[in-house]
């Protein structure tokens, strides 16, 4: 249970109709509406949706593939180029990355190919016998990888592809990363992130070691010392704060933390429900914050963005589905102070409203009030300084708070990796993500083979 909302009720609904609520958000395509779907595509040449997918998926062969009833050759070309492809088809917004660049995507057709939901469907009927992707000879070098999120368990399957022993450093005890514990409930269902995990370690030579965290127990000099390269995968733990009086009473909450113990409990009867819910921030995961507390039951969801719809970080999409789930966006208005009630209690907040003059950001002189029995603060993710504090991690270059590394995901230090969140490379995307660890796998092969060559 969250300590700082023990006060608040439970959701008047039981456990059933909850878990109905939170059902996938996108129903799978039936065989009939894959096969319509997919015959829509032309298979451009040089296809713009390939040039718009992070993961470099070859939309079209794929697509080419279930038109052909051949599903199962879907599914190999799509996990070639991402073995994680399962999740990204659920996550990844295709509305502004391949599905925007498909070339149906136009006034007179109104609607690009779902390619999204095409690659669920071929994967998710796929019927492997085996894991599809077979060893390389062992090649005798050990990589270290920090932190079992979709860029660490994408280098890492690579490289055990490569005939490489992987050991994988996670502090948590699932695996997973955002894909476990941060995506909304209603987008990654069930336990799919886990039995993704399942069939990725079926490639074998990838040992997870839980309960372990770099600053804490794992020391990067020693690491760099015993294994033959490294790869951090350690993305963004910290959550930004307010800077106001009252951010740590009872009832003010990260989003992150809230979803998380979402994402894990096996009631959704027993979570702490805010009945009016106040959520700050205008990405992702304050939508997925707000259209949860909603489908738990909350009267009256506000998300509350300092700026104006067109900056919002969260796609049109997103805040689509936040309407349809009765979630009030309020823009121009900025965090100013906490409200509380005598006990201490988060009670509301007054807001600044602003405005832009010559393009900065300013408070017009006016504010409000917002009523709220808890307040769920989503402004954006920080870099966690602590794990890195040992000499060698203070050699690391940095962009702003994330790790600087070149073309190749390699660092300022010779040997050690990085990608996903932590890195400043790219989008702050699952698909993102999970292309880094696989780019950082191949530079980490070809320099250790080339170096096994020279010897």
């Amino acid at each position: 249970m969250i300590d700082t909302l023990s006060h608040l009720p439970r959701p008047p609904a039981g456990a059933a109709e909850l878990a109905d609520r939170f059902g996938d958000l996108a129903p799978p395509l039936t065989a009939r509406q894959a096969a319509l779907e997919s015959a829509r595509c032309l298979y451009c040449y040089d296809a713009p949706c390939v040039n718009a997918c992070p993961s470099e998926i070859d939309i079209p062969a794929f697509i080419r593939s279930i038109q052909q009833e051949n599903v199962q050759g879907a599914a190999q070309t799509i996990l070639s180029a991402n073995i994680l492809g399962g999740s990204c088809a659920r996550v990844c917004p295709t509305e502004i990355l391949c599905q925007q660049a498909c070339v149906r995507n136009n006034a007179q057709e109104c609607a690009p190919v779902l390619i999204g939901l095409l690659q669920r469907h071929a994967l998710d009927h796929a019927q492997f016998s085996e894991h599809p992707f077979q060893r390389a000879p062992a090649s005798g070098k050990r990589i270290a990888v920090i932190g079992a999120g979709p860029a660490g368990l994408s280098c890492a399957h690579r490289l055990a592809l490569h005939g490489h022993e992987v050991v994988v450093f996670e502090a948590r005890e699932k695996a997973g990363g955002l894909n476990e514990y941060g995506i909304a409930k209603y987008k990654l269902v069930e336990d799919f992130a886990q039995r993704e995990l399942d069939f990725l370690l079926q490639i074998g030579g990838i040992e997870i070691r839980h309960g372990h965290r770099l600053g804490d127990d794992l020391s990067l000099s020693e690491l760099h010392q015993q294994f033959d390269a490294l790869f951090l995968g350690i993305g963004l733990a910290a959550s930004k704060r307010l800077g106001l009086a009252g951010e740590d009473a009872p009832g003010l909450l990260a989003a992150t933390d809230y979803i998380r113990e979402l994402r894990q409990s096996d009631d959704l009867s027993q979570l702490p429900l805010a009945e009016r819910c106040t959520v700050l921030g205008a990405g992702n995961t304050a939508i997925d914050m707000a259209v949860q507390m909603s489908k738990l039951g909350a009267r009256d969801v506000n998300l509350v963005y300092r700026r104006g719809f067109a900056e919002m970080g969260a796609t049109g999409h997103e805040q689509d589905i936040a309407k349809a789930n009765q979630v009030r966006l309020l823009t121009w208005a900025q965090p100013q102070e906490v409200l509380l009630n005598d006990q201490g209690q988060v009670r509301g907040m007054r807001f600044a409203r602003t405005r832009l003059d010559s393009g900065r950001l300013q408070s017009t002189g006016e504010s409000f009030e917002l009523a709220a029995d808890a307040i769920f603060s989503a402004i954006g993710q920080a870099f966690d300084g602590q794990a890195l504090v040992d000499p060698l991690a203070g050699e690391l270059k940095r962009e702003g708070e994330r790790i600087w590394v070149d073309q190749n995901l390699q660092t300022s230090v010779p040997g050690i990796y990085a990608g996903g969140d932590c890195t400043a490379l790219g989008q702050d995307l699952t698909v993102q993500a999970v292309q880094h660890g696989k780019l950082a796998a191949e530079a980490i092969h070809t320099h250790l083979m080339r170096n096994a060559e020279a010897a």
